[in-house]
């Protein structure tokens, strides 16, 4: 029976020690061997991006499995699937006989998914070339390898998939346009920032990220409760700083330096791989890491694993391969040293961890994205709140905060890019946007102002 299999594999290209780990696709005939070599050849690539590739080619693999004897070219079924992403499988009595029971997708990703079959069949063309496969026809073919490489010629020859090639062989040719072109998205005004409010802040930190741990006080053991200082700092990175969630977990102890002036923290966010290391003799962090701790850098490891944490290439400001944290308010520096200096006298983060990450989690493991989150929603429902993205009370809600904040001081645009590290200045649209509220808002001030 026909089966496709998303499997983790180490994959080492010589006799060297290094390995790369890599989501790869088994099939009833094996490794899909070309797909994995696809992703090695692009590993610079995200894991996100990968695990999008794998999962855009498993679901082509499923449906062929499924549907191949239901089309009399294969045209028809490339079409067929295409059209079966984004308006789903099933009937509407809850029925699909091919067994897939696919739900519909947004455009966005429909668009996204043809994108990297594209992708991946020009890889295919490049290695194959671009005449008819050797192999024996698409019905009588008998592996996954040998369907693709069908797939893939099908898909040129009756220009499908999206409206874009990017193989050399394609440009030539540019009145041929493809047939199944890429969904017109929704079109949209940048959606409103989904700010956590500011009148919360004070009672998340003090009341809601907090725990309880057991201490020996002579002969007794006595619970106490205290505040979560990893919790708060990371809170502070990204409402007053504007990080990322992801970026924090890649801050070092030594990151932290203190600025003499006013006794402020400058904290710098170094690049996971090629950042400068704390130790001189080392070439950079992913040889810091390897050789002191026998660690990865964290973005390099599968998304499955608790320890991964991602890293979306911010503007780097520094020949260091770092950028500096821009608290503002600028007290706000102040504070966070306090803080950290609460945190690292607590006996919160172990004295003697195995990796040089400054937020550890209680048994002295780096603090990953999965447990942060947990607690902080926890903390949320601690204080009467329910953890809602819609209404600006997710993590990430707190650097739309930072960026309005900027915004209403009046910082230029460029100022607001560079604070928030973003390499474009559109990109801080989305955080500078006044929400519909605010909108409303201005409109009873300017009403209010012309009847008085």
């Amino acid at each position: 029976m026909p089966y496709v299999i998303k499997k983790l594999v180490e994959y080492r290209s010589d006799r060297t020690g290094r390995s790369l780990t890599l989501p790869a696709l088994f099939t009833e005939s094996g490794l899909l061997l070309s797909h994995l070599r696809f992703l090695v050849a692009r590993y610079n690539k995200s894991p996100s991006w990968r695990e999008k590739s794998v999962q855009a080619i498993k679901l082509l693999l499923e449906y062929i499995n499924a549907n191949q004897a239901c089309f009399s070219t294969t045209t028809e079924l490339l079409r067929s699937f295409s059209l079966s992403l984004s308006t789903g499988t099933i009937d509407t009595s809850g029925n699909d006989p091919s067994g897939l029971f696919w739900k519909p997708r947004r455009v966005e990703n429909v668009n996204t998914l043809l994108g990297h079959i594209n992708a991946y069949c020009d890889h295919l063309d490049y290695l194959n070339g671009v005449e008819v496969p050797t192999i024996s026809p698409f019905r009588k073919a008998n592996s996954a390898e040998q369907r693709l490489l069908w797939c893939s010629y099908y898909r040129r020859q009756a220009n499908l998939f999206l409206n874009h090639l990017s193989s050399p062989q394609s440009q030539p040719n540019m009145h041929v346009i493809r047939e199944i072109q890429s969904y017109n998205p929704h079109m949209f005004a940048n959606e409103s920032s989904k700010r956590f409010p500011e009148e919360q802040l004070s009672r998340l930190l003090e009341l809601g990220l907090r725990f309880k741990r057991k201490v020996q006080d002579g002969s007794q053991i006595k619970v106490i409760d205290e505040p979560d200082y990893c919790a708060h700092l990371i809170v502070m990175l990204m409402h007053y700083g504007g990080l990322r969630l992801s970026e924090c977990f890649h801050i070092y102890v030594e990151d932290v330096s203190i600025d003499a002036r006013d006794n402020s923290a400058i904290v710098s966010v170094f690049h996971p791989s090629d950042g400068f290391p704390p130790e001189k003799q080392f070439k950079n962090r992913a040889h810091y890491l390897n050789v002191k701790y026998g660690l990865l850098p964290r973005y390099l490891y599968p998304k499955s694993k608790t320890i991964h944490s991602g890293w979306k290439t911010p503007m780097l400001t520094s020949k260091n391969n770092s950028f500096t944290v821009l608290f503002f308010p600028h007290q706000a520096a102040t504070l966070f040293l306090i803080t950290l200096q609460k945190y690292l006298a607590s006996g919160q983060r172990s004295s003697t961890p195995a990796h040089p990450y400054l937020f550890c989690n209680r048994r002295g493991a780096p603090e990953t994205r999965k447990n942060f989150e947990s607690k902080y929603d926890r903390a949320l429902e601690r204080i009467g709140l329910t953890p809602s993205k819609a209404l600006g009370l997710s993590a990430h809600a707190h650097r739309h905060s930072y960026g309005y904040r900027l915004q209403s001081a009046g910082l230029s645009k460029t100022t607001i890019q560079k604070s928030m590290h973003h390499k474009s200045p559109m990109s801080s649209n989305t955080y500078t946007q006044p929400h519909e509220d605010d909108v409303r808002e201005m409109m009873r001030t300017i009403e209010n102002e012309k009847t008085q």
